[in-house]
């Protein structure tokens, strides 16, 4: 099957997965009103690739059959910057609004798979090997993947597994003819009820005599045990005059619960195996993800920019004040575009000695990016905000607009500088408004502050892996002199 289109994609909602939103058990994810618009919006990310087919497509390796870049292993520099241009279609499409569009996981697997020879140490082989067949599985079916890889927060005085007895965290609990069996928890799955099927992989590393919470594997969404427990929606409504993001990318976030779910054998990539649990993400994974989560967010800041800049023209707030955030905006854009330029500019070699080469980014760049992103993001948010001020909060809705009575007066006493009509100032402001103030924007907020775990902890994590040669030789030089 090539590249699915967006009802291709709607189809696939329609099973019997166990998911809960409010107080209801949803039975038809497309119909219900907290999921409908996201589900449709996605569907449009489906369709997008077939209109950007250039960008966004290309040759299966061993079928020929069109299907996403984001699936791409990338052999050659070349196809580094390939597979970017599909990226920022995506992130185009969601204004980077939507942190785990399709792409996330795709390039994921297709990174697992690339350097199979990663997963296959330490007796995991036969592990190795699945996964490597599982993501021919997901490209070749354009399957949407979610993914849950925190442990859930019971008591922060205790360390986070306190001994063999935890009867909370996600674990192996039984071998049976077929696979084995899971029982526990783990969150948090953004895109659970539009995914088609769970991933399951490390995140943190485990503690020696953890073997048990050391799994890794991929099922379907409605595997009998499998429960999914959502925060409240954020959607708003369909129409999109009123909320233009919220209304098409609330991507959702749910609490997953494993109650003895059987995994079958061929989907089981690690199996209570610690010492390739704990390594695995240690190498290829950050720079090849990395570079799909960079353009994201590099898109993302070049929207806000653009945005504020837009909501200064409309009402023509020339002042320096404005300029001067305009322009702090500006540089945290450019300076995330050129940071992921210059990463797809010096790619690495991530191949297995001796085998087929596989290139991604230079992490260096994109590690900063990721220490910094979230302060960033924060930011961004403030300024427009403050650029906006109360005239965020001077915006009719959709139905007001279309007042026989109220319209007259929306264009007389809500028009903008210059020849900015009501219309457009209530629509950017709106859509401002959405980005930055609504319930969706305090759910992604939240979201961009721990995006890849946070700040802070990446800064910590930078510092650690910096190369210090180049910089501390200038510091030595100073040291080594000899006094007058």
């Amino acid at each position: 099957m090539p590249a699915r289109t967006g009802e291709a994609f709607l189809r696939g909602l329609k099973d019997d997965r166990d998911i809960w939103v409010g107080g209801d058990k949803v039975t038809d994810v497309i119909g219900h009103p907290a999921f409908a618009g996201a589900a449709k919006g996605l569907a449009a990310v489906f369709d997008m690739q077939h209109e950007f087919a250039a960008d966004c497509l290309y040759p299966d390796p061993e079928t020929g059959e069109p299907i996403n870049v984001s699936h791409m292993a990338p052999r050659s520099p070349e196809e580094v910057k390939q597979r970017h241009r599909g990226l920022r279609r995506i992130a185009e499409h969601t204004v980077g609004v939507m942190g785990r569009t399709p792409d996330y996981m795709n390039v994921t697997y297709a990174g697992f798979a690339a350097c199979a020879h990663e997963w296959a140490e330490h007796g995991n082989e036969a592990g190795a090997a699945r996964q490597v067949e599982y993501q021919k599985f997901i490209r070749r079916n354009d399957i949407c993947l979610t993914h849950t890889l925190i442990h859930p927060t019971i008591d922060k005085a205790k360390d986070e597994f306190p001994g063999q007895e935890n009867d909370v965290i996600l674990r192996k609990v039984a071998d049976t003819e077929h696979g084995i069996v899971v029982r526990g928890a783990r969150i948090l799955s953004t895109l659970a009820p539009f995914a088609d099927e769970l991933a399951v992989y490390p995140g943190r590393p485990i503690p020696e005599g953890g073997d048990k919470f050391a799994v890794s594997f991929c099922i379907p969404m409605a595997t009998p045990g499998l429960k999914f427990i959502c925060r409240d929606s954020v959607a708003g409504t369909e129409n999109k005059f009123d909320f233009p993001l919220s209304s098409r990318f609330d991507e959702q976030d749910a609490f997953l619960i494993f109650d003895d779910v059987e995994v079958p054998r061929d989907r089981v990539f690690i199996d209570a195996n610690l010492k390739v649990y704990n390594q695995v993400m240690t190498r290829s994974w950050n720079p090849n993800v990395m570079q799909q989560t960079m353009v994201r967010a590099s898109t993302k800041l070049e929207f806000a920019w653009a945005l504020a800049t837009a909501m200064a023209e409309a009402i023509g707030d020339k002042s320096p004040v404005a300029q001067q955030m305009l322009g702090e905006l500006w540089s945290y854009a450019e300076l995330a575009r050129a940071a992921v330029e210059n990463a797809e500019d010096h790619p690495k070699n991530w191949g297995a000695p001796g085998g087929e080469a596989v290139w991604f980014p230079e992490a260096d760049p994109l590690s900063a990016l990721r220490a910094t992103m979230p302060f960033w993001m924060l930011r961004a948010n403030e300024i427009i905000k403050l650029l906006g001020s109360h005239n965020l909060l001077a915006t009719p809705t959709w139905h007001m607009m279309n007042n026989a009575d109220l319209r007259p007066y929306i264009d007389k006493y809500l028009r903008g500088a210059n020849d900015t009509t009501a219309e457009r100032r209530v629509r950017l402001f709106r859509l401002a408004w959405d980005y930055a103030g609504t319930a969706l924007a305090s759910r992604v907020e939240l979201y961009e502050r721990f995006y890849l775990t946070s700040g802070a902890r990446n800064q910590q994590r930078a510092q650690g892996l910096a190369k210090r040669d180049r910089a501390m030789a200038l510091v030595e030089r100073f040291l080594r002199e000899p006094p007058e």
